[in-house]
């Protein structure tokens, strides 16, 4: 398959979920502290990444789409931080701020490119705030060629099923990143991109591959989606479609230093191909191009449509 620096360029895609301000401490581990037995980090450099929904604007943004952010926020230093890091990726931002919150934060503490630790500082936003996120969302949704729904379970997506059924009555898709054990929520959504162990959350773990697939389709019919796309780490990822079709593509990566945000760049990767119709194959064969750039990466990460093109022709 061919691409050109110009292939998702006239799309413009709606992201709207949890942001997060992803923290990274980087240093080495040569002692152990006095004081428990655990390592000491000798911090040598800190960096901010986008999170969350934001990392799936930096990923669309990566990719050369146009990429509308739509988050809530705190009113504090990493509200704004994290404003500013999706701003400067080229994506339109429209932020909600709620003062009763603080902004999702993610600290991880790196060593020789190993994760030691990570800190979450979750808050969920008011009722107040999401009845404005909502309404915004209605007046982001006239410009958008596609939806993006990234829920992480941290309490913005609360009327994604409104979300959904809005949306799809105006013919447009809508792609969800899904969290928790209720899929329902989802019902009516044209492509929902759960990992295994997600997947296995909600239909149980299989005792082989048919009874895998017959999950799999089962579970898309039950919610009346489009597609379900399950991403599966070494065996690669599996789409199965409406019309009965299974369509796998093995793994990609050839190293793994960091699976951190790889949902992310799949499911921005495979909004963009839903948008431009592109077929079952080409679009789970460029998500799992994607996929294993990304997690040659350390940290969050994304893929450039140059390392895409590139990768392509090696291949």
């Amino acid at each position: 398959m061919n691409l050109s620096e110009n292939q998702f360029s006239s799309i413009q895609a709606l992201v709207v979920g949890d942001v997060m301000l992803d923290r990274y401490w980087f240093g080495h581990v040569d002692r152990v502290s006095p004081e428990a037995p655990v390592p000491i980090l000798s911090v040598t450099d800190t960096q901010m990444r986008a999170g969350g929904a934001a990392n799936v604007a930096h990923n669309l943004r990566a990719l050369g789409a146009q990429a509308h952010s739509l988050s809530i926020i705190g009113d504090d230093h990493a509200g704004e931080d994290i404003s500013k890091l999706i701003t400067s990726y080229g994506a339109q931002v429209t932020t909600i701020i709620d003062s009763s919150i603080k902004t999702i934060e993610k600290l991880r503490m790196m060593a020789q490119n190993h994760q030691l630790l990570r800190a979450d500082f979750d808050h969920s936003p008011s009722d107040d705030s999401l009845d404005e996120y909502f309404d915004a969302y209605q007046q982001a949704l006239e410009n958008a060629d596609v939806v993006i729904l990234s829920d992480y379970g941290k309490g913005s997506l609360r009327d994604c099923s409104k979300m959904i059924a809005l949306a799809r009555s105006l013919a447009k898709p809508v792609i969800v990143d899904p969290k928790g054990h209720d899929y329902s929520r989802y019902r009516g959504a044209s492509l929902i991109t759960p990992n295994t162990r997600e997947f296995e959350t909600v239909v149980g773990v299989s005792a082989n591959e048919q009874e895998f697939s017959e999950r799999a389709f089962a579970l898309r019919e039950e919610l009346d989606i489009e597609s379900l796309l399950v991403t599966r780490s070494e065996r690669g990822m599996s789409l199965f479609t409406a019309n009965n079709e299974q369509v796998d593509s093995p793994a990609q990566a050839l190293e793994v230093y960091d699976v951190s945000g790889a949902g992310d760049t799949v499911i921005a990767l495979m909004a963009l191909c839903q948008a431009l119709d592109m077929s079952a194959q080409d679009s789970l064969n460029l998500a799992n191009t994607v996929a294993g750039i990304v997690v040659g990466k350390v940290g969050t990460a994304v893929a450039s449509i140059d390392e895409v093109i590139e990768k392509l022709e090696a291949q």
